[in-house]
């Protein structure tokens, strides 16, 4: 995969999973209530801190293995997996219009008092969800990354962070603007678009991998 198709398709794939309704989006919202746009920013800084973080234990502990064959496949098949049963369950939200960010912000009860950055954080570590992503779909994304070196990495990580920045901050600038810019429909428009480009890379991973 070449380093603009790295780019490209990191920052849909964690564009889709950064608008998948849990614990950091509801964050975002109850934050950016408090404190105003900056809350949705300065979450993610935490959040991508912890990623380059653990990008770089993985490097480090799993970096001669990413290129063995044998666990190259085992890794591709399980984040396609993984991505597909990720984007079905997307796309059956999105079509049963289940998704909204008026539900969302309706159930943000935090009294929170820690900083947005170390929130990310914390908010991170403690998401099941996020680990599992890194242990499936992070290291397909990594092995495919290291073909191209750090060049490779620096693009997979670029649009991955990218991604998570521009959907926080326009949650941030909608909450703070009163949701002017994101309908319930385009919510949901832009989940189910999502959610289908998940399930054809779902599938991409797992042909590669089984081949």
């Amino acid at each position: 995969m070449e380093s603009g198709a790295l780019f490209a398709t990191s920052f849909v794939v964690a564009l889709s999973g950064a608008m998948a309704p849990g614990p950091l989006l509801t964050a975002t919202i109850a934050e950016s209530i408090k404190r105003g746009f900056r809350a949705g920013p300065l979450i993610i800084l935490g959040h991508a801190i912890l990623e380059l973080a653990l990008l770089m234990a993985l490097l480090g502990g799993l970096a001669a293995y990413l290129t063995r064959a044998d666990v190259t496949r085992v890794i591709e098949v399980m984040g396609g997996i993984f991505l597909l049963f990720m984007g079905f369950t997307m796309l059956r939200d999105a079509l049963g219009g289940r998704t909204s960010l008026d539900a969302l912000q309706s159930e943000t009860k935090s009294k929170m008092r820690m900083h947005p950055v170390l929130l990310g954080i914390t908010i991170s570590l403690a998401t099941p969800f996020w680990i599992l992503w890194w242990a499936t779909v992070g290291l397909s994304y990594i092995g495919l990354a290291m073909k191209s070196g750090l060049v490779g990495l620096a693009y997979f990580y670029s649009g991955h962070v990218m991604a998570d920045l521009s959907w926080y901050s326009l949650v941030a600038l909608a909450v703070t603007g009163g949701r002017r810019f994101i309908t319930p429909g385009t919510y949901n428009l832009i989940m189910a678009t999502c959610s289908i480009f998940l399930l054809g890379l779902g599938l991409y991973f797992i042909y590669t991998g089984w081949h």
